[in-house]
């Protein structure tokens, strides 16, 4: 059924099949018994006991309360409890009931907890057992838990982590560099996270079991995409996992780190929290470039603020959590002439815009959350997120301050979620929606102006050529992309077969994706000021640029997109010592956009061989035919199937030494910004003209898009008359994808050890391979009259950019191609809190070696004629060796002090060297960057200190706190500017990874 899906099927025909396929797929589960286990946002608990019948798990903080019973052969199993600290309470064959004393669950944690018999059970009195049992308190300690985490390579960030770890950004992601693998970064406060040699895209984060995957932009998640902005509030997160591979089939849509977070829920007590977070000018130090450039301390200001409150409505039966949190940034920026020109060169109307400045972010947060168990079997939860951003795109450089453009995120999300248990099967249904858009626009509605110098500068005496020294007026940046949608999710788990917990799931989803580019929507002038030596031209320009819709199609692209995901698992006990994980899932999406187009016949009629025979000589490496579609040619991609396999084996008993390994592919997506440029720019793009001045720096060939100026061209109406003297295809580029698109995916194997030294203490070292394949990438279609792609000898060989189709610009196509190898070893030392021992610290180290075909994260691929040519080399993303530790301890004074610690080494480039001749003709070298140092790329330090005053009415843990966040302590200056022929640091920059010394301030309430 599913592979006879028809591309046009309606959306109420899709409904209906994949309503029957998750109907037939939930009936195999319960006949066949197909297998699988906790879910991404629960954990489980399982295990042996002699001389009971019967377990019930009881919510400390809710009272939410979960029964089952013991099979024959004396096994329970609680495949899917939320995370949280609990009690078990056990019937005995006599009709006794015993209880244990509190215990903790994890996040995604598969804890496995054995008892004796229950009557020879070594137990202590129990003041506060529950009424009708038993005065006896069974005693369950650290090291009596068990945690198999199966070939999954990757950490558990803790309530206290997120509480106590210091940070400047309350970006409650920010300590998932704590697995190994993982880098968090935070450039110029907009943060991102990568997997291994794999780019932020191949990210997903899992908020209660839904993803927050962004099908548009980058960075993994909604909101990420050049936003300073954090993508959930931190008050509302319990805890979360990092996995960097081997995850289970549960998770879709993500080829790299996976995240899967919980969020907090109220409690039969009334509680609360207030905080605010302060830092200013007057509490961080220079900037290298203040320090060292000869630069005024530009004001800052960041301001964080917010709160929680939770508590029972009906107890032990529904509760509420709500939170906000707001943002309030002010950053340093600093308006400066480019090419080192001093202000006073410019006229002084314009000397004004120079000098330091701020820019403005906002951004407000909402959760809120209900739980209610109207049964000891049910359990329904309705939540809900908001986002609102907003401020500008700013940097320092020679764009003024009025030409930047306007931030502005806006974000919906709502979770109805049922959860029903019977004696041995759980049913998860989810019921999603989310509308997510980020849309920046010009603060100005008027034409925008780029003064350059070309000629001797006066400065440095180096010829130069249209260097920019000043944008002013509107900015160029008008987009409006986004996703909004719903989806239907259940996930059905089956214990009833001895040494088996089996899940299956499907989940549809009806997303529709939008992508509304109109850059250069105000069209950019460009003035050469040099024109008249000695004068400042800022009236007749050389140059313009503006948007032009002219082609078939619309700007506007919206694809009602169609996403299908099915999967099975088994969490399989052999025996005592071996548990397999054996999993498979199968994902599926339809993008109409994509799969209904219809190459414009003027684009079919360019790139015909009677019109650009260029592309059809022998020895072209490409087919145009294959980027040719009447609507009909495209299919989805049906070959996502991915298993997922895992083991571990314990050498010794509860969980001292364990043996753990698997291997996984996990398919990602096509990002839907670039698939929907094959509609967009072909309807609308970028329109360039040059103008004859008189100026011989700036000269062309006369022709439709090289005139004479004249005044008139200042105007709209004038560039209308450009328009219509340029012809039909008007210059604009043709943008064409392959009518056979595959689907990235990675393939993950891991093998390790994992030792619990102690009850508190644990170490694992492990070995990763992972091969990403198929990522896509834009290649230049263009071909020389004889149809070779390079410059022929003796001249340096170059792309074929001037050889265009006549009156369209260059030919760009869009396939699959781009791949990364990493091989990783790792070493993890993990100590637990207690309060017993109250101090925690996780040490990551890790050590990576990957390559790739394309310097990471670039796109545009035009320097060869196939991504085949590209030479594999070292990946230019990652940093080899990665040191990250962090911890706390509590001070009997009722202090907390905690730190975290990053060293890393130099990043490589990827360095492009023309040669003449020679085979190939263009080289790829890697470089190692300078670093900061002869031991470091980068390094920073992180410190914390909290003093608790407790108040002593309210509550028993009313309190206030008082402290004090110092980021980047020893002040450390990482720069990020390398020369790309020697690696050497670029001496003319200061830019940096991360902010100087810097101190933050923070008080808050609690209750």
């Amino acid at each position: 059924m599913i592979f006879s899906h028809a591309k046009r099927t309606s959306v109420a025909g899709r409904l209906a099949g994949a309503l029957a396929l998750g109907s037939a797929t939930g009936a195999l589960a319960i006949a066949l018994a197909v297998p699988a286990h906790a879910q991404e946002s629960n954990a489980s608990l399982r295990g042996s006991v002699t001389g009971a019948t019967q377990i019930t798990a009881v919510d400390v903080a809710t009272g939410f309360r979960r029964t089952v019973d013991v099979s024959q052969d004396g096994r329970y199993n609680f495949p899917q409890l939320r995370p949280a600290t609990y009690y078990l309470e056990i019937t005995g064959t006599d009709g006794t009931v015993r209880r244990t004393d509190e215990f903790t669950l994890q996040i995604a944690q598969d804890a496995v907890l054995d008892f004796d018999d229950i009557a020879q059970e070594p137990t202590v009195a129990d003041a506060s057992a529950a009424p009708g049992s038993a005065d006896n308190l069974i005693i369950v300690t650290g090291g009596r838990i068990v945690t198999l985490e199966g070939g999954e390579v990757g950490a558990n960030i803790s309530q206290r982590e997120i509480e106590t770890l210091p940070q400047n950004n309350r970006n409650f992601l920010a300590f998932a560099d704590l697995a190994p693998g993982v880098v968090f970064e935070n450039p110029d406060g907009q943060s991102r996270i990568q997997g291994g040699a794999q780019n932020s895209r191949t990210v997903n984060v899992y908020i209660d079991g839904v993803g927050q995957k962004d099908y548009v932009l980058k960075n993994g998640v909604t909101g990420q995409d050049s936003s300073e902005g954090n993508p959930f509030p931190q008050l509302a997160v319990g805890e979360y996992r990092v996995i960097s591979s081997n995850y289970k089939a549960e998770f879709d849509q993500v080829s790299s780190v996976a995240i899967t977070a919980g969020t907090k829920s109220g409690t039969n007590e009334f509680s609360g929290t207030a905080f605010v977070d302060y830092t200013d000018t007057g509490m961080r130090q220079e900037t290298p470039l203040e320090k060292f450039g000869g630069r005024e301390k530009a004001e800052t200001k960041d301001l964080q603020f917010g709160g929680a409150l939770g508590g029972p409505i009906v107890k032990d039966v529904a509760h509420f959590f709500v939170t906000y949190e707001g943002k309030r940034r002010r950053l340093p920026v600093t308006i400066e002439p480019g090419a080192d020109f001093p202000v006073s060169f410019f006229p002084s109307d314009l000397q004004d815009v120079f000098g330091p400045t701020q820019r403005e972010f906002n951004e407000d947060l909402f959760f809120g959350k209900i739980s209610l168990q109207p049964t000891s079997r049910d359990l329904i939860e309705v939540s809900g997120k908001y986002r609102k951003e907003t401020g500008v795109f700013l940097s320092s450089g020679s764009t003024a301050a009025e030409a930047a453009a306007s931030q502005d995120v806006d974000e919906k999300r709502g979770l109805l979620r049922w959860e029903h248990s019977a004696d041995n099967f759980i049913n998860d249904f989810k019921f999603t929606y989310e509308n997510a858009f980020w849309s920046p626009r010009p603060q100005n509605f008027i034409p925008g102006a780029i003064y350059t110098f070309s000629g001797r500068s006066p400065v440095t005496g180096n010829n130069l050529t249209r260097a920019q020294l000043l944008r002013v007026g509107g900015s160029a940046n008008f987009q409006d992309k986004g996703q909004e949608g719903y989806s239907v999710q259940n996930d059905f788990t089956w214990t009833a077969l001895e040494g088996h917990t089996i899940k299956a799931g499907v989940k549809s989803k009806w997303v529709k994706l939008t992508r509304i580019e109109q850059n250069f929507f105000n069209p950019q002038y460009s003035y050469n000021v040099n024109r008249t030596p000695g004068t400042f031209n800022t009236t007749i320009p050389y140059q313009v640029q503006f948007g032009a819709a002219t082609g078939d199609g619309t700007a506007s692209v919206i694809s009602k997109n169609w996403q299908f995901g099915v999967y099975i698992q088994d969490d399989w006990d052999v025996n005592d010592r071996l548990t397999l994980n054996l999993g498979i899932r199968w994902d599926y999406e339809e993008t109409p956009s994509y799969l209904d187009f219809v190459t414009p016949q003027d684009v079919v009629t360019a790139v015909s061989q009677a019109n650009y025979p260029n592309i059809y000589k022998p020895g072209v490496e490409y087919d145009i035919n294959d980027y040719i579609s009447d609507g009909t040619q495209r299919e989805a991609f049906k070959g996502a199937f991915q298993p997922r396999i895992g083991f571990s084996y314990q050498f010794l008993d509860r969980g001292r030494l364990v043996l753990f390994g698997g291997y996984g592919r996990s398919y990602d997506r096509n990002q839907f910004d670039y698939l929907a440029q094959e509609l967009s720019i072909n309807a609308y793009s970028t329109r360039t003209f040059n103008f004859l001045t008189g100026d011989p720096n700036n000269t062309c060939n006369p022709s439709a898009t090289c005139v004479p100026f004249d005044p008139i061209y200042l105007t709209e109406a004038g560039r209308q008359q450009l328009l219509a003297g340029a012809g039909a295809g008007g210059g604009r580029g043709i943008r064409l994808i392959n009518n056979d698109l595959k689907v990235p995916y990675s393939d993950q194997f891991s093998i390790g050890l994992r030792s619990d030294l102690t009850s508190l203490l644990n170490v694992e070292v492990g070995f990763r391979h992972i091969k990403s394949r198929d990522g896509f990438a834009y290649l230049l279609g263009n071909r020389r009259p004889d149809g070779t792609f390079f410059t022929p000898p003796p001249a340096v060989p170059g792309s074929p950019f001037g050889f265009t189709p006549p009156g369209f610009g260059s030919i760009i196509i869009g396939t699959n191609g781009l791949k990364t190898d990493e091989d990783a070893a790792h070493i993890k030392i993990a100590k637990r809190y207690t309060q017993a021992s109250p101090w925690n610290l996780t040490a990551t180290y890790t050590y990576t070696d990957a390559t790739e075909n394309r310097a990471f994260g670039e796109y545009f691929s035009f320097d060869f004629p196939t991504l085949e040519d590209y030479t594999v080399k070292t990946s230019s993303g990652l940093r080899k060796h990665r040191l990250v530790m962090a911890g706390s301890v509590d001070l009997p004074t009722n202090t907390v002090i905690s730190g975290k610690f990053q060293i890393a080494s130099p990043r490589y480039l990827n360095n492009f060297v023309r040669t003449i001749g020679g085979d190939p003709p263009l080289v790829i070298e890697t470089i190692k960057t300078a670093g900061n140092g002869d031991r470091w790329g980068f390094r920073q330090l992180d410190l914390a200190i909290t003093q608790n005053i407790d108040l002593g009415f309210l509550t028993d843990r009313s309190r206030i706190y008082v402290r004090a966040d110092i980021i980047n302590a020893l002040n450390d200056r990482n720069y990020n500017s390398f020369l790309g022929t020697t690696g050497e640091r670029n001496l003319r920059s200061f830019s940096t990874d991360g902010p100087p010394r810097t101190l933050k301030v923070s008080a808050g309430f609690e209750f």
